[in-house]
């Protein structure tokens, strides 16, 4: 791999990290949301600045062509991201149906059994 090659990946892996921590300092990212960010971003700059780590971690596991490994964990990683925002969204879908069924209630129990518009009204 060339200079130009490294310094590329260095420069990608800190934009990762910088993006996913002024995300969090604005407000716009949560911490549990930004763990799997984060840590791609470490592994991708421990990568970008000691390529032998790669090599030596797809020999370890027996894996021929280091950057398999590379793209093993980074599709891992997404899988994750994706697990834990399918889990977040099944619980606020939850929420959002338990609120709309208390709302109806309240909506049904606060109105007056003379109101002409009660038996029309949908909710």
């Amino acid at each position: 791999m060339t200079t130009t090659t490294y310094i590329f990946g260095i420069a990608a892996a800190a934009l990762i990290l910088i993006v996913v921590i002024e995300m969090l300092r604005r407000g716009r990212l949560r911490e549990r949301h930004a763990i799997w960010w984060f840590i791609a971003g470490v592994l991708a700059l421990v990568a970008g600045i000691f390529p032998a780590t790669v090599i030596w971690a797809a020999n370890l596991i027996g894996i021929e062509a280091p950057i398999n490994l590379v793209f093993f964990v980074g599709i891992a990683i997404l899988v994750l991201v994706c697990l834990q925002n399918s889990a977040e969204l099944t619980r606020l879908e939850s929420k959002t149906r338990l609120l709309a069924e208390r709302l109806a209630l309240m909506e049904l129990e606060t109105r007056s059994p003379e109101d002409p518009e009660r038996k029309h009204r949908v909710i």
